[in-house]
C-alpha cells in the first residue's frame, strides 16, 4: 500500500450477538397427515349424519351419542387440517408454539405440525435494494450525489424474525447509511497517485461497500451478495465548475503526453541525421530544427509548410 493511499473503512459498527438462531424442522409427513384429516372429517360427517338419523327416528339415545361423537371427530378434522403447512420454493416457514421457536421449515412440498403452533411465511429469495439517491460531503468536503443498489437473501429466518422489528427496512436503511459513511470516508477524485477514490477506485470501493453492509445487516440474518455504486456525481451547485477543473486537469495530461512523446521524436531524428551522417547541423541549426519539429508536433492546429529553395543559412 502506497504512503497516499487510504486503508478500507474499518470502523464498523458492532451489532449484538444475535440471541435466536435458525434450526430446521421436518414436520411429519403432509401428504399422509392429509389422508387422516379427511378420514376424520368424513367419518365425523358420517358420524353426525347417521346419529342425526337414529335420533329423528327412534328418539334414543344412541343417536344423540353417534352425533356427539361425529362432532367430536370433525372438529378434530379440521383442528388436523389447521396443522398442514405447505411451503413454496425460495420461501421458509418460521414456526412458533406459544411464543416459542420451534424451528423452521425450509423443505419445499406439504407437511404438517404442531395445529397450535403460529407459522410465519419468510421469503429466501434474492433480491434487489436499491437506496434513495442522498447528497452528502466527500473527504474533502464537495457536495456529491451518490447512490447504490444491494443484491442480498436471508439467509437465517430466526434472526430475521426475531432480532429485527422489520428486516426488509432494516436492510433499507442500513444500506443508505454505508453509502453515506463511504462517501464521507473517500474522495470524489484522486489528486494523487496511489489514493483511493469514489470516481477512479470502483472495485475496491465497491468491496469496501460490501463488507460494510454486511456487518451491518448480520445481526438480521441478511446476506449481502453484492452491491454496486449505480449514482456518482458531484452536486448541482458545484459540477460545472468541477467539470471544468476535470477538463483543466485533462487538458495537462493530454499535452504532458505531447510534449512527451515529441520531444522523443526530435531526439530520435536527430540521433538517425547524426548516425547516418545526412547532414552536419550546428547547434544554432539544431536549435532552430528542435523549435520546428516542437512547433508542427504540439501545436493545436496543422501548420503550413514552406520550401526552402536556398541553403539552411538563407
Amino acid at each position: 500500500m502506497s504512503q497516499n493511499q487510504q486503508p478500507p473503512v474499518n470502523d464498523l459498527p458492532a451489532m449484538p450477538a444475535p440471541k435466536v438462531r435458525e434450526r430446521a424442522i421436518s414436520g411429519a409427513p403432509g401428504l399422509a397427515m392429509l389422508g387422516l384429516c379427511l378420514l376424520l372429517l368424513l367419518g365425523g360427517i358420517a358420524l353426525g349424519v347417521t346419529g342425526l338419523v337414529i335420533t329423528t327416528k327412534h328418539h334414543n339415545g344412541l343417536g344423540i351419542t353417534l352425533l356427539a361423537v361425529g362432532v367430536l371427530v370433525l372438529l378434530g378434522g379440521l383442528l388436523c387440517c389447521r396443522g398442514l403447512a405447505v411451503v413454496a420454493p425460495g420461501q421458509a416457514k418460521v414456526v412458533l408454539l406459544f411464543g416459542r421457536y420451534l424451528g423452521t421449515l425450509r423443505s419445499p412440498g406439504l407437511t404438517w405440525v404442531n395445529p397450535f403452533a403460529n407459522r410465519s411465511t419468510v421469503s429466501t429469495r434474492i433480491r434487489n435494494q436499491e437506496t434513495e439517491t442522498v447528497k452528502v460531503n466527500d473527504l474533502d468536503g464537495n457536495p456529491i450525489e451518490m447512490a447504490a443498489v444491494v443484491v442480498w437473501q436471508v439467509e437465517d429466518t430466526a434472526k430475521a424474525v426475531f432480532e429485527v422489528d422489520d428486516f426488509r427496512k432494516f436492510v433499507a436503511i442500513q444500506s443508505e447509511t454505508a453509502v453515506r459513511h463511504i462517501a464521507n470516508s473517500y474522495p470524489y477524485d484522486a489528486r494523487e497517485e496511489g489514493r483511493l477514490s469514489l470516481r477512479d477506485s470502483a472495485e475496491e470501493i465497491t468491496q469496501t461497500l460490501s463488507a460494510e453492509i454486511s456487518a451491518r445487516v448480520a445481526s438480521a440474518g441478511v446476506s449481502v451478495i453484492e452491491s454496486r455504486i449505480t449514482r456518482l456525481a458531484y452536486a448541482p451547485e458545484i459540477a460545472q465548475v468541477m467539470l471544468q477543473r476535470q477538463q483543466a486537469g485533462a487538458v495537462v495530461a493530454a499535452r504532458t503526453r505531447i510534449v512527451e512523446g515529441a520531444v522523443g521524436m526530435v531526439e530520435l531524428a536527430l540521433a538517425r541525421l547524426a548516425e547516418h551522417d545526412i547532414v552536419e547541423l550546428d547547434e544554432e541549426r539544431k536549435a532552430a530544427m528542435v523549435s520546428n519539429l516542437l512547433v508542427v508536433l504540439c501545436g493545436d492546429r496543422g501548420t503550413q509548410p514552406v520550401v526552402n529553395t536556398g541553403s539552411l543559412y538563407q
